[in-house]
């Protein structure tokens, strides 16, 4: 993640605590299509306390998914064990009630050995429900030449197989003219909305696409691309425009970045955006966060498009649906934290579907963070 490593005042996520309720009635399997969403209401925050589990530490949640009463979030972390969590999470319309973070699951090769440091750096993370497997992305290292990756492993944590990306995504550490930016690559990830294949989507744009976003507004698109499960490979892209930095830094400081830190697909060409702007130096944590629903429909197939500077390009189209600026006074410390992961969750007791969103908390790397988790009703 961008914050972790450029800035010693990332005060990232908050959080709340709770515990888990197996047979509370807002905790039913969503089944109807997700496909309409006119806003968001702010339910409850939860910040999840200081805890390990066999005496590696929780933390570094960067990636929520939700399934029939099961949560699953991946830990951003190169240093081994790589790791992804289950948990059981329950909330109502008024609030969080239980949330236990039970198993902790390593992520190893495809003949269960161990990953070394520095392998892969885990981001977004999805449950498959055809397969029973997992997704997961992966950032690399490219300042080390190791190639950003979207892989699928069992529930046991045993790679299955890695997808194969466009020659575009890979490392390039020699050329500072193109390819991606180091930390600044597959940070979201969806099932698309016919759950054929996945949608992963860069944090920053690539070299050759734009300058990385600054508080002054500049030409910074990212690349959001398709992926059959069937073939692994990549069949369809589009590009979305970055927000400005939101504000400056301060107190002497100078780190300051906007991306987009997850995706999710709610119909076909349509998904929210999770767009994260961070400045150093403030003691509120200096993010300012907001969540877009993209369409994606009219936007031009960029998949073979050498640079997205070409004005001939049709990005696709983005409108806010929640500032978190309205609710940051709600929040622990007034603290919008340092958001990543955003799943559907389940549906609440009156047939309302909900949102989580959950936040990285850089295992307090820096200054004291949280991980925290912020529930949310749909609107339709």
């Amino acid at each position: 993640m961008i914050q972790r490593l450029n800035t010693l005042f990332v005060i990232v996520l908050l959080c709340a605590s709770c515990s888990s309720n197996n047979n509370n009635p807002d905790t039913t399997p969503v089944t109807d299509n997700q496909n309409t969403i006119s806003a968001i209401e702010f339910i409850d925050e939860f910040v999840i306390p200081v805890q390990d589990i066999n005496g590696v530490p929780v933390g570094g949640l960067s990636g929520i998914d939700y399934h029939e009463g099961k949560w699953y979030l991946i830990c951003d972390t190169s240093v081994p064990p790589i790791r992804y969590y289950e948990a059981d999470i329950a909330y109502t319309k008024d609030g969080f009630g239980n949330v236990a973070i039970n198993t902790m699951i390593e992520i190893k090769d495809a003949s269960g050995i161990s990953l070394e440091t520095g392998i892969v750096d885990p981001e977004a993370i999805r449950f498959d429900t055809a397969s029973g497997t997992i997704f997961y992305t992966s950032e690399g290292s490219i300042v080390n030449n190791i190639d950003p990756a979207l892989i699928e492993i069992s529930t046991n944590g045993n790679q299955i197989r890695n997808f194969t990306l466009p020659d575009n995504f890979k490392a390039n550490a020699t050329d500072d003219t193109k390819g991606p930016r180091h930390n600044g690559v597959l940070e979201g990830l969806s099932p698309s909305h016919d759950n054929n294949g996945y949608w992963v989507s860069f944090e920053l744009p690539l070299i050759e696409d734009g300058p990385e976003p600054t508080t002054v507004d500049t030409p910074s698109p990212v690349r959001i691309t398709f992926f059959n499960k069937t073939t692994g490979t990549a069949e369809r892209q589009f590009a979305y425009e970055l927000d400005p930095v939101a504000r400056e830094a301060t107190l002497g400081t100078t780190f300051e970045v906007n991306g987009l830190v997850e995706i999710l697909a709610y119909d076909e060409n349509k998904f929210l955006a999770l767009e994260r702007s961070f400045a150093s130096g403030y003691l509120d944590g200096g993010n300012n966060v907001k969540i877009y629903k993209v369409d994606a429909t009219n936007a031009t197939n960029t998949l073979s498009t050498e640079t997205l500077t070409n004005n001939s390009v049709v990005k696709a189209e983005k409108t806010l649906l929640f500032d978190f600026e309205t609710i940051r006074g709600q929040l622990t410390n007034n603290t919008v934290d340092n958001l990543e992961g955003i799943t559907f969750g389940p549906k609440l007791a009156d047939g309302s579907r909900t949102i989580v969103v959950v936040s990285d908390n850089n295992f307090n790397s820096f200054l004291p963070q949280l991980n925290q988790l912020i529930a949310f009703k749909i609107i339709p």
